[in-house]
């Protein structure tokens, strides 16, 4: 396969050491029990978190509300949903239905490029693309694709861009050399599995899916090779809020950093719970265990580690021309993003 290039919880002293230091926090030193209570007396502030309620990334959000983590941070999280085009996070925060919410990095930069009020603040996870491809199709690695078709929900959406990506470093160029083909949300993996597409791109559950059901082979994903290590998932918050109720997205973001920590070590609590109140694309608490098992939940960079990735991002889209030529990927990163954990 080849990759795309409780009661004993930590003090916010702990977090921010920890943080601090290498831009990740470990299991352990997040989450020291089970059991969930709000720590700190005062009235806690109202966050509307916009997150996708049927994606296998976000559902550590939705668990951390159900559980009371959020609580324990003395926040009030209302989740906003929206749908798994990342633009529609965008347009919750432009218009105000949210406060701050979840969404892939890719699908961030082009709005921030042009002027959107938000700032990024903490990762969430590594990757949950997958690139897939029908045996017949005779695509082994990213350097197959060229001149093959390959099916996606959306153009400019972020899993078809970090494609464009991947596919333009291992020498295919992405608008010349590859036909894309736009299909319902759903129908991406009939599609590659009728051979009307010779490969197909998504993100999980649904892609997970996909490959078990029309027999699919893998052949990347953006969890490892080039894409070992980035952040895919970031936390924007509006500026408008953000200047208002600095001290309470500082505390989303730690609650977040715990969240995803406990995730990592519990992928079984967490996907018994998705099953049972989300049922995505009709997958048993054992699937969907599996899939949050596989997802790198470890990564959640805050400060001087999300600037660096943000800027490796803004490079890359740059070479796919996704953003502008004249964009300083350096200026951008550091004009999105605000340190939170200081």
């Amino acid at each position: 396969m080849q990759a795309l290039t409780g009661t004993n919880a930590p003090s916010r002293r702990t977090i921010l050491a920890t943080v601090g230091a290498a831009g990740v926090v470990s299991a352990a030193g997040v989450l020291g029990s089970r059991v969930f209570s709000p720590a700190i007396a005062a009235p806690a502030p109202k966050i509307r978190l916009a997150w996708a309620d049927v994606a296998a990334c976000h559902s550590p959000l939705g668990f951390g509300v159900a559980k009371g983590i959020y609580a324990k941070h003395n926040l009030d999280v209302e989740l906003y949903p929206f749908t798994s085009n990342g633009q529609t996070v965008i347009q919750a925060l432009a218009t105000r239905k949210a406060d701050a919410g979840a969404g892939l990095l890719g699908d961030w930069l082009k709005p921030l490029e042009q002027g959107l009020d938000v700032k990024l603040f903490v990762g969430s996870h590594g990757g949950c693309g997958r690139l897939f491809a029908s045996e017949k199709s005779g695509i082994k690695d990213l350097k197959d694709l060229k001149g093959k078709t390959i099916a996606v929900y959306a153009m400019g959406a972020s899993p078809q861009t970090v494609l464009q990506v991947s596919i333009f470093k291992a020498g295919v160029d992405p608008q010349d050399d590859v036909t894309w083909k736009v299909v319902p949300f759903d129908l991406v993996g009939e599609t590659v599995a009728r051979g009307e597409a010779d490969a197909g791109m998504h993100i999980d559950p649904w892609a997970w899916s996909i490959e078990k059901k029309h027999n699919l082979i893998h052949i990347a994903d953006t969890q490892t090779g080039y894409y070992e290590g980035h952040t895919c998932c970031v936390l924007g918050a509006s500026g408008l809020f953000l200047a208002a109720n600095k001290d309470a997205i500082r505390r989303l973001a730690e609650a977040n950093i715990e969240i995803h920590e406990y995730t990592a070590a519990h992928p079984d609590e967490v996907g018994t719970w998705y099953a049972e109140n989300l049922k995505p694309a009709g997958l048993t608490a054992a699937d969907l265990t599996e899939i949050l098992g596989k997802l790198v939940y470890h990564n959640h960079p805050v400060g001087q580690p999300l600037i660096d990735q943000i800027r490796i991002a803004a490079e890359d889209l740059k070479l796919v021309k996704v953003l502008d030529s004249e964009t300083d990927p350096k200026t951008l990163a550091e004009r999105v993003t605000v340190n939170i954990l200081v």
